[in-house]
């Protein structure tokens, strides 16, 4: 797992359930993609510079037309949504998380 910073969010009408496109800065891992179903309390604008923690091992996973290479974490709350993880205090991007 690693931190990364948003440096672009992006609406996913293609995908099943509401979701976006987000490209992620890791650093020396440089830029990943994923889709990211967390449209409930997030607009993609206020993605963009924004701290998030990923899996960057998974294999790569097709989402229609779209490749998803990192999986966003986040925990989910009483109803269901995803709320989104993120370091407290600023962190270099690519920064292992342990």
């Amino acid at each position: 797992m690693r931190v990364g910073v948003v440096v672009e969010a992006a609406e996913f009408p293609q995908a099943r359930r509401p979701a976006y496109k987000l490209t992620i800065d890791f650093g020396p891992l440089g830029l990943k993609r994923s889709s990211a179903q967390i449209t409930h309390h997030y607009r993609p604008a206020d993605l963009v510079g924004r701290h998030v923690v990923a899996v960057v091992n998974f294999p790569p996973k097709q989402i229609g037309p779209f490749v998803s290479e990192v999986l966003v974490l986040g925990a989910y709350n009483e109803a269901g949504e995803v709320i989104l993880l993120h370091p407290d205090q600023p962190v270099t991007p690519g920064s292992r998380i342990g």
